[in-house]
């Protein structure tokens, strides 16, 4: 029996093309799938279209093409257990898909035909009552402040390269103020946080070893010290080693809170600013593999 399937597609992703969705939505058609468009036309749409197809349905299979801004938009649609999530990378960095091992649409399109699953924990930031969930990483600090000072048009004509110039520009105005990180059993200050739901980071870069979607909890990476603190970690990411600088401490923990005024991405997007609160929800959903 074929199965039917809703494609969220984010026309603003880095790779997108109405001909490579008419690629996508014919290879599902080949493989077995009955595939119904869905193209979003602002930002709050992939949380909307998430959310009415799990009040719509059972057991959705919602498939985004497009990347880890568009996979948190829908993320925070879902109904806890009520939905099969599958990615097609479409986008800048696409690290959920390299976390995932996808080498490319074909290879996504396959998996999705095999259907093969696995229930994934996510992290869910509260601030003021308002909650908001993460799939990869939560990051306070220098690594909020990139993300925030991203300008578009940059983004829109060099890619990843926007990140390079904005790094650039938060390098020049340096913020000394430091936030305080409470949970796993610590309580430290330093100058900024990346609170990692899964290994990879900014692409392929292994920056949390010990980070795994598939289990509850946190690898939280606190940066102390200035300017040097930060080259040191890009190196290690740069080299490839596994141990993170003495410069930063690295634990485990299920639950945290954030104080302090910094600001503060999720998967590669702004949120809000520092103080805030974040813990896990195991098994959200299942996503295939």
């Amino acid at each position: 029996m074929t199965r039917r399937c809703f494609l969220i597609v984010n026309p603003t992703s880095g790779s997108y093309s109405q001909r490579t969705v008419d690629q996508i939505m014919a290879g599902l058609r080949e493989r077995g799938l009955a595939p119904e468009l869905m193209p979003t036309g602002s930002a709050a749409d992939p949380a909307l279209f998430a959310a009415r197809l799990c009040a719509q349905h059972s057991d959705p299979l919602v498939i985004v093409a497009g990347g880890d801004g568009t996979v948190n938009g829908v993320l925070n649609g879902l109904v806890p257990g009520r939905a099969t999530l599958g990615v097609v990378p479409l986008g800048t960095a696409n690290v959920l898909a390299r976390e995932l091992g996808i080498s490319s649409v074909a290879d996504a399109l396959d998996r999705l035909a095999r259907g093969t699953t696995r229930p994934i924990s996510v992290g869910e930031i509260e601030r003021d009552g308002e909650k908001r969930r993460f799939l990869l990483m939560a990051g306070a600090g220098m690594d909020g402040a990139v993300v925030r000072g991203v300008r578009l048009s940059e983004k829109r004509v060099i890619g990843k390269g926007a990140y390079l110039l904005s790094a650039l520009r938060v390098l020049l105005s340096w913020d000394r103020s430091e936030l305080r990180v409470t949970g796993g059993g610590r309580s430290l200050s330093c100058h900024g946080v990346i609170v990692c739901n899964a290994a990879k980071y900014g692409g392929n870069f292994v920056l949390a070893p010990e980070a795994d979607l598939f289990s509850p909890g946190f690898q939280v990476l606190c940066i102390e010290g200035g300017r040097l603190a930060y080259l040191k970690l890009g190196l290690m990411l740069l080299s490839g080693r596994g141990a993170p600088p003495s410069c930063v401490t690295s634990f485990a923990a299920t639950e945290l809170e954030l104080s302090g005024d910094k600001a503060v991405q999720l998967d590669g997007d702004y949120f809000c600013c520092t103080p805030l609160h974040i813990r896990t929800l195991p098994e959200l959903v299942r996503l295939v593999v």
